[in-house]
């Protein structure tokens, strides 16, 4: 299988994306980063056994002093006080602005990294490495770097691209299937906001998908990051369009900060979330039942809950709208939501608070 390359265009914050196997321990993926004294390689207690050694070794003929900060595993973690471990470790060994910071693992790891390296002296680079399907398609492309607050998900955080993004599929070989199928909720996502084509190609391939074969995942990377990568050259700092990219979040972001985080995987949280906002969008009018039915059918078969968690015993739509209101696409204390049309076209509106109540009630399980 041939290796790809899918190029984000921003001016002096170019880079690409590079997509293929047996990328992230060949040092020529990395021979045109730039000469720096110190290199610190950012994993988890999950990724590092399995990869850390590897990159280390795959830097070493570039890089003399390359340390590494293994950080404990889980969304629960992607707080203030484990991104002061990253901080502490580019301290400790006197780490340079012109060091580069490696994020090697999922959306975690690679939002707290690109956070450090937006913020330590002012700005230092960073790779992103990523592991997960989900960082692949998602997370480790357009520069959204952050942490979490107790009251909604990164809410605190910078945009700061990458000098480069490696997705080496081989990584994809040791996710759990759970974790595969949080990934191929941000994959599903594409379809329905600007490619129906893709949209279809995933549901005649999601069997090819889940057993992992190398020429699917390759497609499904590479036209994820194309379709991310269009809409973030047009909008990197989310004013506008950029905003369709969040399709289902809105309702996810509810469900992970309502449930605590860690509790359900983020992909499963958009999985469920997107099943609401077709719903929402089926009864403002803009696609009809059987629309919903076929992403909702899409969703189940990913291995996906289709179903929203109960939030609060008493008032469950309530609650939702309440974390909701935290959204960072809210305004003025107006929740507006990622709505689609039958067209493979998305944007962002309000939508009556009663409404939104009838689709919380609809789309949630009972107690």
């Amino acid at each position: 299988m041939k290796n790809q390359t899918v190029r984000i265009e921003l001016q002096e914050r170019s880079y690409c994306i590079a997509i293929g196997r047996s990328l992230f321990d060949d040092p020529r993926s990395y021979a045109e980063l730039p000469a720096a004294s110190h290199v610190l390689i950012v994993a988890n207690s999950t990724v590092a056994p399995l990869y850390a050694q590897r990159l280390e070794q795959a830097l070493r003929g570039k890089y003399a002093a390359i340390h590494t900060v293994v950080l404990p595993d889980g969304e629960v973690y992607k707080t203030w006080q484990t991104l002061n471990q990253i901080f502490d470790a580019l301290l400790e060994n006197q780490c340079d602005r012109k060091t580069i910071i490696f994020a090697l693992g999922g959306g975690v790891v690679g939002d707290m990294a690109g956070f450090a390296a937006a913020c330590y002296m002012r700005g230092v680079p960073f790779v992103q490495v990523p592991t997960t399907l989900l960082a692949q398609v998602d997370s480790s492309v357009g520069g959204k770097t952050g942490i979490n607050h107790p009251l909604g998900k990164n809410l605190i955080g910078a945009f700061y691209q990458p000098l480069k993004v490696v997705c080496d599929l081989d990584t994809l070989s040791t996710l759990p299937p759970r974790e595969l199928s949080a990934g191929l909720a941000e994959v599903i996502k594409y379809g329905p906001i600007a490619d129906l084509n893709f949209l279809q190609w995933i549901e005649d391939n999601i069997d090819a998908l889940l057993a992992r074969e190398p020429l699917a995942l390759a497609h499904a990377v590479r036209r994820s990051c194309e379709i991310k990568a269009w809409v973030v050259v047009q909008d990197e700092r989310e004013s506008g369009l950029r905003a369709i990219l969040n399709f289902g979040h809105t309702f996810g972001h509810a469900i992970e900060a309502g449930l605590g985080y860690g509790e359900w995987l983020h992909g499963e949280a958009v999985g469920c979330g997107m099943v609401m906002a077709m719903e929402l969008s089926r009864r403002l009018g803009l696609v009809d039942a059987a629309y919903v039915q076929r992403v909702k059918t899409l969703i189940a078969k990913a291995g996906l809950p289709v179903l929203g968690p109960c939030l609060a015993a008493s008032d469950n739509a309530g609650r939702y709208l309440e974390l909701m209101q935290i959204d960072k696409k809210a305004q003025d204390g107006a929740i507006r939501f990622v709505l689609i049309d039958g067209a493979a076209r998305a944007f962002v509106r309000e939508a009556p608070e009663a409404l939104v109540r009838e689709v919380v009630d609809a789309c949630c399980v009972r107690l």
